[in-house]
């Protein structure tokens, strides 16, 4: 079926697939004469841009009508048609005599990532599409919108299309959403009817040149003070909690302390997704697999801490605590297991312990409640709180220790 800007104009043919020029599992740099990368910089006229981009997609519709190629599924399509395939043919005859600068935004707009081009070559840290007309991007803690859009639904579907064959994920009406890796970016998608009438993708870089804690003594981003206790904690073995709100830097700063720890000491890492970087050649990293389809086995955090107890840790790490893995994770802890660390959200230290209690009675229901008090008291030294201001400046703000269980729950007491 055919969706271009005018809607659904035919019942019976199949949408052309703009993505046949694209090898699977790549983003070329350059199609023909045309550099995608100039994208970023180029500056095109809007009136002109409309008028070339409805001959492009006439010259699409036209060829799905005459070639049989298109009417495959677009994997299909563009494994028949290659990089030299006729859907960019077509395009580029079309388009042939627009100026240049029109040429490299619809080449972008067909073939590569349409209005996306400049922010993934950007500095900045996180795009939401709300759907082909809305993009926003985040820049120094505060979003922004973007001033240029995709100019049909046709070319924000075939991105998605081939953003998720890169990236290898899958969205389907039976599971509409799919976490993955694309490029350096983390990728969310969740596609209609459960995001309304628009997919809606949300991109996380993570910066190339991680924290480190010397960076973070020079940026403020905390004391002196703060900054001898946290790696007083890592040095010393304790194991403690990040813990912050969304986009508070919580797995940055993680990623900083493990920074810290001895070549030699072995990090095994569990995560949902890959986000923290392996310390040293000693260390390694487990991720947990889901299958919407069913047709594999998923592997949850439980599972992957239960077999990383098995390959000799020197200290575990799990990057996010989400549910009855708490429950497993602090029973390591508790059994002579040092050093170790995780992140959680929560907007304080109270309530960071408060969300613990409740995720290890997921994963031990029949457990009381001063069971589970008791579990954490025995394993968990610390909880290091990180927030970030209404500006987008992050900032550590406090260190804590838990002093001593009582009847009434858990006395903390500020370190730093």
């Amino acid at each position: 079926m055919i969706f271009g800007r005018y809607g659904n104009r035919s019942a019976q043919s199949p949408e052309p697939s703009l993505a046949s020029s694209m090898p699977a599992g790549s983003a070329p740099a350059e199609l023909g004469s045309i550099s995608l990368a100039a994208s970023c910089a180029a500056t095109f006229d809007a009136t002109e841009f409309a008028r070339f981009h409805e001959r492009a997609l006439a010259a699409l519709e036209s060829l799905s009508a005459t070639d049989p190629l298109l009417r495959v599924s677009e994997f299909n399509a563009q494994n028949a048609t290659g990089e030299d395939g006729h859907a960019r043919a077509a395009v580029e005859r079309a388009i042939s005599s627009a100026s240049f600068e029109t040429q490299v935004r619809l080449v972008a707009e067909f073939f590569g990532s349409g209005p996306l081009e400049a922010l993934l070559s950007g500095d900045c840290t996180e795009i939401i599409v709300n759907g082909a007309d809305s993009i926003w991007f985040e820049r120094d803690g505060v979003l922004h919108r973007h001033d240029d859009v995709f100019h049909s639904p046709l070319a924000y579907r075939n991105f998605i299309s081939r953003m998720s064959r890169e990236a290898k994920i899958n969205a389907s009406l039976d599971c509409p959403f799919a976490d993955g890796r694309w490029r350096d970016l983390r990728v969310h998608l969740i596609i209609p009817p459960a995001s309304g009438d628009q997919a809606v993708i949300t991109l996380r870089r993570h910066p190339k040149n991680p924290w480190t804690l010397s960076r973070l003594t020079n940026s403020n981003w905390a004391t002196q003070a703060q900054l001898d206790e946290l790696l007083k904690l890592v040095h010393e073995h304790k194991n403690f909690l990040v813990i912050g709100g969304t986009g508070s830097g919580k797995t940055s700063v993680l990623n900083a302390c493990l920074n810290e720890i001895s070549p030699s000491e072995r990090a095994v890492i569990i995560e949902d997704t890959s986000e923290l970087a392996k310390p040293n050649g000693v260390s390694t990293k487990l991720l947990s697999r889901r299958d919407p389809q069913g047709h594999l086995r998923e592997v949850d955090q439980s599972e992957l801490l239960k077999q990383a107890l098995r390959m000799r840790p020197d200290r575990l790490v799990m990057g996010e605590i989400r549910s009855g893995e708490a429950k497993d994770l602090l029973m390591a802890f508790a059994t002579g297991h040092q050093g170790c660390m995780g992140t959680l959200h929560a907007e304080n230290a109270r309530q960071a312990l408060i969300r613990l209690e409740m995720l290890i009675q997921i994963g031990a229901p029949q457990w009381n409640v001063q069971a589970v008090r008791s579990l954490i008291f025995l394993s968990l030294q610390a909880v290091v709180v990180v927030g970030r201001t209404r500006e987008g400046v992050r900032r550590l703000e406090g260190i804590y220790r838990i002093a001593s269980l009582e009847e009434i729950g858990f006395l903390i007491e500020r370190m730093a």
